[in-house]
């Protein structure tokens, strides 16, 4: 039904002129001399200095723990309160409303 066309390749017309061709040269190695290599004092993790890192990790956590838990309180408390205002506020809108029903 619907077929593709496919493009058929052109016959160069005019003065086709063949590449250049590209000489091979010699690669000739540098001299260098090896890169000197850096001396680090190793690590030497004593027993003091794990306690040391899991006490300040487990310290982090506790913190960071401690404030995340007291942001969540605090949203929500606000959003408690902010819902006990939308009952006051509800109760004295409609309360007028109320008092003009019973009078009638």
């Amino acid at each position: 039904m619907l077929r593709p066309k496919i493009p058929t390749m052109p016959t160069p017309t005019g003065l086709v002129t063949p590449p250049p061709v590209v000489q091979p040269t010699a690669v000739e190695p540098m001299q260098s001399s090896p890169a000197p290599v850096a001396q680090r004092p190793t690590v030497q993790i004593t027993p003091g200095t794990a306690l040391a890192v899991i006490g300040a990790g487990t310290a982090v956590v506790l913190v960071v723990g401690t404030v995340l838990v007291s942001m969540l309180l605090a949203t929500a408390v606000t959003a408690a309160s902010v819902a006990v205002c939308a009952l006051v506020v509800r109760s004295l809108l409609a309360s007028p409303a109320k008092r003009q029903r019973h009078r009638r």
